[in-house]
């Protein structure tokens, strides 16, 4: 069985695009603090776990 070939030429959601492109600063950085925020809860919740579940830090 042989792919479908195409030529026409789709355009939409590409990294490589030629359009000028800012970045987006906000969203960057809420991404960012969200990533730190959930980080930070895994290590609280994780510690306590380890201690009750009796690991032992040197």
């Amino acid at each position: 069985m042989t792919p479908p070939t195409s030529t026409a030429h789709h355009s939409g959601a590409t990294a490589l695009g030629t359009v000028p492109h800012s970045p987006h600063r906000l969203g960057n950085a809420l991404r960012a603090l969200k990533v730190y925020a959930e980080a930070a809860l895994e290590v609280v919740v994780l510690g306590e776990y380890a201690e009750q579940a009796g690991v032992r830090h040197r």
